[in-house]
């Protein structure tokens, strides 16, 4: 990660583009990200910013959580992540991060936890084939052969039923539609991890180079 940003999922919409397109977009909420320590190499052994987003309710702050934002001179935080990369080390402990790091047009990745699904069976969770839809053959939707004959134990690693979703995902490779600093959101192409309200990282692709921090961001 060089660069990178906290923030919430409000929902999905759509926009058209500048060739009269129909364009799929999620909006991102970023406000208030604030710049709560700096590590470095010298001190911590790597160089990274960590981020706070979201304030944290009093009743539900302890005096640790308070010492650490009164350094950053902000509220505690809800939301902490660090990114991680020399790129972010322009800005100072206290400052805000805003969406203008990025620009239109730039691709980048959205980390995020996934929507719960509560206790699913094997062709919803790991995509089974079912067995053959004849009333006779007393097998549909089983999870079918666990192993060889004669073994007599599961293996480690066997795809079977169980809890699915609350996962911590990444999609990669979405584009940038739009920048609204006067509503501190982002439109991101296509849709991101999470339910509505649910905390996310949007970072800049590892997978495709992006241009640098706009110099208007350290404004």
């Amino acid at each position: 990660m060089a660069k990178g940003i906290l923030g919430k999922k409000i929902g999905m919409t759509q926009v058209f583009s500048a060739q009269g397109e129909l364009v799929p977009v999620t909006v991102i909420e970023v406000a208030g990200n604030i710049v709560l320590q700096k590590k470095t190499a010298d001190t911590d052994g790597y160089q990274a910013v960590q981020l706070g987003f979201a304030d944290k309710k009093k009743n539900r702050v302890n005096n640790p959580e308070k010492g650490h934002a009164a350094k950053a001179q902000t509220n505690p935080k809800r939301f902490i992540k660090e990114i991680a990369g020399e790129e972010m080390a322009v800005f100072e402990v206290g400052q805000e991060v805003k969406a203008n790091i990025f620009a239109e047009g730039d691709i980048v990745d959205v980390t995020g936890t996934s929507k719960g699904k509560g206790y699913q069976g094997v062709i919803k969770r790991w995509n089974f084939h079912r067995g053959p839809a004849a009333h006779g053959s007393g097998y549909h939707r089983g999870t079918g052969s666990m192993g060889a004959i004669g073994i007599s134990i599961i293996r480690k690693g066997r795809k079977l039923a169980g809890r699915m979703g609350g996962e911590q995902v990444t999609v990669q490779n979405l584009e940038v539609i739009k920048i609204d600093l006067e509503k501190n959101v982002m439109l991101i192409k296509g849709n991101v991890p999470g339910a509505k309200n649910s905390f996310v990282i949007v970072t800049n692709a590892v997978k495709k180079s992006s241009a640098a921090i706009n110099p208007e961001a350290l404004a």
